[in-house]
């Protein structure tokens, strides 16, 4: 699969990837303030925005669009950088590909399976998501302030309906209005996001110490819990975690300034 991404800068090269409903927009500034010092790749992962839709949505398959991003790109070796999903189709590349790794970076996200939480799982969380954007009926709708109040019939916080509204977009040849993301195929394949690169999937391969890694997180973000910091050294033995209090899941727009420290320090 050709993924669509965006460049900017020159020097070492640092690739990013986005979460779940995200997508190379939402790292404009990141990527720009990286790229005074890097050459930084922003990609859109498949069934997230510009990317094609494909029936599969497996950590396999992205981390086989990765593979295929770094042959076409002549990309030898990068510092990958990887939001909530997109760290966890980090880690399972750098797993694979452990030559092409040069620093691997995971923001908010660790290598566990979070259906395991059970009720207070982000399952729950984003089936109540995907559901709410499965339901809406874009064949009514003329302007985007009413998608966020039909979406707020299901979803109460506005933060996360303000992030979700950047994946509307208008169709140019039919002046409707549609979702930029597969919502279909992610729901289908929701207990994969939520469960999968888990402490299992690493089995034949702890410890992990080919390449620095570094875990970020938000101290307001339940994605990364104390509890969680031994099974992220059982897998990887030498990884730094950094702690950047106020933030939550979402640490890189929520406090740029402190997420940008934290990434430098290992590019």
């Amino acid at each position: 699969m050709e993924l669509y991404y965006r460049k900017e800068g020159k020097g070492p090269i640092v690739v990013v990837i986005h979460g779940l409903y995200g997508s190379s927009d939402n790292w404009m500034n990141m990527g720009k303030r990286l790229a005074e010092n890097h050459t930084v790749y922003m990609i859109d992962q498949r069934n997230h925005g510009r990317s094609p839709f494909a029936d599969e949505h497996t950590f396999d398959a992205m981390r086989d669009d990765l593979t295929e991003f770094f042959i076409q790109n002549q990309i030898e070796k990068a510092t990958i950088l990887g939001h909530s999903m997109g760290g966890k189709t980090a880690m399972w590349f750098a797993a694979d590909y452990p030559e092409k790794v040069e620093k691997l970076v995971i923001a908010d996200i660790a290598p566990k399976d979070y259906l395991q939480l059970k009720d207070s799982s982000q399952y729950h969380l984003h089936r109540n998501i995907l559901l709410a954007m499965k339901e809406l009926d874009f064949s009514k709708i003329k302007k985007r302030k009413q998608v966020d109040d039909l979406l707020s019939e299901r979803i109460e916080d506005s933060r996360i309906r303000q992030f979700l509204l950047k994946n509307v977009t208008k169709n140019k040849k039919t002046k409707k209005y549609k979702w930029r993301l597969n919502v279909e195929v992610l729901y289908d394949y929701l207990d994969e996001i939520v469960g999968g690169v888990n402490r299992q999937w690493f089995d034949d391969r702890i410890p992990i110490n080919n390449y620095p890694v570094i875990f970020i997180r938000g101290l307001k973000s339940n994605y990364i819990m104390d509890e969680d910091i031994p099974l992220i050294r059982e897998i990887y033995p030498d990884a730094s975690i950094v702690d950047i209090p106020g933030a939550g899941h979402w640490l890189h727009a929520e406090k740029p300034d402190e997420f940008m420290e934290a990434v430098m320090r290992c590019c």
